[in-house]
């Protein structure tokens, strides 16, 4: 558990203390000194009395008799000696590890990992690493690596699993002025991680005191529901949260039988949980930490910006990005495109992007955000491009934009460009407090990747009209693999999802009854191989008995058929909803249009089960199929409100029932009045 001892500690040992700065043990001593620690500082180092200006011990006994944190940079066989000593008689209680040579290498390493975390555990301590590159706190700064970021109590907390990831993301942050308040790098996580950095962050929340916004960089979630948890929880209270999940490609996939376990994966996992967590997640340290600047900045309270610039092709840029990503950037017209057009230049342009041209000046600018900001209540942000146009410095407009920033009740983004023909502007600006986005695009994709992240979502789970204990009994009785028809239906109306009116046929006489009974037009499917479609084995729309009796014998000539299914036949939209089990995560939910579409448009989204309704409707509407669910060109929508039950109610019946490793609905058959399951597919394993 993270303590006290590991963030504010007394007194420190730097373990492998050296004067060679170019070592770790030198390089994390003198970033200490550097940092101006008050506490009681020692080194440990057998072959010198002073390292650096600072005493050194020979050997543990030689320590005063309470050392809080030790930070060890020696070779991994001679760590956990000293370890165990130092926390059995010098009452160390943190420890932050920055040896190598442990569980990343080899297995004799991973089982010093285990002593060295056993050691730790046995007093009740904190364990940072092995394999990191340390911690950075407002009272000490424990990393070895540069740059070492001056700490700001209203600046970013951050983890991270990688240290030398953590100073990519450093070098990327504090050119655009983004600050920090705190970094853990956890290494290994032999003993805390990502999960339990997130818990203590949550558990230690101050409103007003504690920062907001918090940034992670994990390489391997260990315990997704602790994360979720934890996550949420912080979001609710006012957090914001940008994460980079990596180590999620095609090579971690498996293979499967079903067309849900071919598209749902590790990444479609992390995908699923940092959405139902509120998470928004990045896929690089750029866009993490534009999305982190951002966070600092007011919230947009709606999706409607105005770009303001001298520079017509970085707003047509920036217009695309947004307009892909879902904001808008509505066309200005009527008195307010003319009241704009008179504060500027001649050739100048006030559609939106507003183009104030090269020519434009700082009180130009200024009362074009003026007039948007009090004017304008259907702008929500605006967004200033402002660069260096070779013709005179540009301190004025800077000026202009800083007093805007401070005034405006709407945010403004500012987007200065030429970091390096007008570096010493961008200084300027940056010393009053502001961050800058130097790429408009990359800011464009930050803006639209928060937009699109929900809220976390709600903990209850819906179970009105579900036989919790009919699903338990159905799967407790059920074989392993692929399930029958019969038991199929049983588990979908236990969870109250509608199912097509069907039966069995082994014989022409059962045939010809089934379809007295269920009335033409019929379908009818093969029962044995899992692709029906692949071999030949479904026949839609029969409308005669000939036909019927012609494809029953005809589905009976294929291998491993020994029955078919009969169902009437419905029409509407094909409709999709499928649930791959990921170990660790739970199942992932996916849905999107149906039939031969699941697999070619590729156009599915992700939930974690169990749903709640605002995160399945989420899930439809991000589809870029919805106009099809919604209506279009004249073709009847389907009933949204019943698909969005029937995704929920599924997501019930996984919860329930963690057997289920594959499901396949597909198709559904939805128009407005009703939805009805017509073909799925269950894969069960023992638990």
């Amino acid at each position: 558990m993270i303590n006290e001892s590991l963030l504010n500690p007394q007194s420190i040992v730097v373990v492998g203390g050296s004067d060679d700065t170019s070592k770790p043990g030198g390089k994390i001593l003198k970033n200490i000194l550097d940092g101006h620690f008050n506490g009681k500082l020692f080194v440990l180092n057998p072959k010198k009395d002073k390292v650096q200006g600072v005493p050194s011990c020979q050997s543990v006994a030689e320590l005063p008799e309470t050392i809080d944190l030790a930070i060890v940079a020696i070779s991994a066989v001679h760590t956990v000696p000293v370890v165990k000593e130092l926390a059995q008689t010098k009452n160390t209680r943190a420890f932050i590890v920055i040896s190598a040579g442990f569980s990343e290498e080899t297995q004799e390493g991973a089982q010093l990992e285990e002593e060295l975390k056993n050691a730790v555990n046995e007093v009740n301590g904190a364990l940072i690493g092995p394999n990191c590159i340390g911690v950075l706190t407002p009272t000490y700064s424990g990393i070895f690596t540069s740059p070492v970021p001056k700490l700001d109590p209203s600046g970013c907390d951050f983890v991270s699993g990688s240290g030398s990831t953590a100073v990519f993301i450093l070098e990327s942050a504090l050119p655009k002025g983004l600050t920090f308040s705190s970094l853990i790098t956890v290494g290994n996580s032999a003993q805390l991680g990502i999960e339990e950095v997130l818990e203590y962050w949550d558990n230690s929340y101050i409103p007003g005191k504690s920062s907001d916004i918090k940034l992670i960089y994990v390489e391997n979630i260990k315990d997704p529901d602790k994360l979720l948890k934890h996550a949420s929880s912080l979001i609710r209270k006012g957090c914001r949260i940008a994460a980079i999940k990596s180590g999620v490609t095609d090579a971690g996939q498996r293979a499967t039988a079903s067309h849900t376990g071919a598209m749902a994966s590790a990444d479609s996992a992390v995908e699923a949980l940092f959405r139902k967590a509120g998470i928004v997640r990045c896929f690089g340290r750029e866009e993490l930490t534009t999305v982190a600047s951002v966070f600092n900045y007011p919230k947009l309270k709606g999706k409607n910006l105005a770009i303001i610039t001298h520079a017509g092709g970085a707003g047509v840029m920036l217009t695309d990005a947004l307009a892909g990503g879902g904001l808008n950037i509505p066309a200005i017209e009527g008195q307010a495109h003319d009241d704009i057009l008179n504060i500027l230049n001649p050739g100048s342009s006030a559609s939106n992007p507003i183009d104030i041209l090269a020519t434009g000046t700082a009180q130009q600018l200024g009362d074009v955000i003026e007039y948007c900001d009090t004017q304008m209540d259907d702008i929500h942000g605006m967004i200033v491009i402002f660069g260096s146009t070779g013709l005179s410095r540009v301190f004025d407009a800077y000026e202009t934009i800083h007093k805007k920033m401070s005034r405006c009740k709407k945010p403004v983004f500012p987007i200065l460009p030429s970091i390096s023909s007008a570096h010493e502007e961008v200084d300027f600006f940056l010393s009053h407090g502001h961050i800058n986005f130097p790429d408009e695009v990359v800011l464009a994709r930050a803006l639209t990747s928060i937009h699109q992240t929900p809220h976390p979502a709600d903990e209850e789970i819906y179970k009105e009209g579900i036989d919790i204990q009919a699903i338990r009994s159905t799967i407790e009785e059920a074989p392993e693999g692929f399930l029958d028809p019969a038991t199929n239906n049983e588990l979908l109306e236990a969870a109250g999802i509608p199912i097509v009116e069907e039966g069995i046929a082994t014989s022409k006489k059962e045939l010809t009854t089934l379809a007295k009974s269920l009335g033409y037009p019929l379908a009818v499917k093969v029962i044995g191989p899992v692709h029906k479609s692949d071999v030949g084995g479904v026949t839609l729309n029969i409308k005669s008995e000939t036909h019927l009796i012609s494809e029953y014998r005809r589905m009976r000539k294929i291998k491993g058929v020994k029955s078919v299914l009969v169902q009437k036949m419905q029409t509407g939209t094909e409709l999709f909803i499928g649930a791959k089990y990921e170990p660790k995560f739970g199942h992932v939910v996916l849905c999107g249009l149906g039939g031969i579409f699941v697999e070619t448009l590729g156009d599915t989204s992700y939930g974690l089960a169990p749903l709640t309704f605002d995160e399945a409707r989420s899930m439809v509407r991000s589809l870029k199929a919805y106009p099809v669910i919604k209506g279009t060109r004249g073709k009847e929508g389907i009933n949204e409100d019943k698909y969005v039950e029937i995704i929920v109610r599924l997501s019930t019946l996984l919860r329930y029932a963690t057997e289920i490793k594959e499901i396949d609905l597909n198709p559904l058959i939805g128009n407005k009045d009703e939805i009805i399951a017509v073909d799925g597919r269950i894969r069960i394993e023992a638990p």
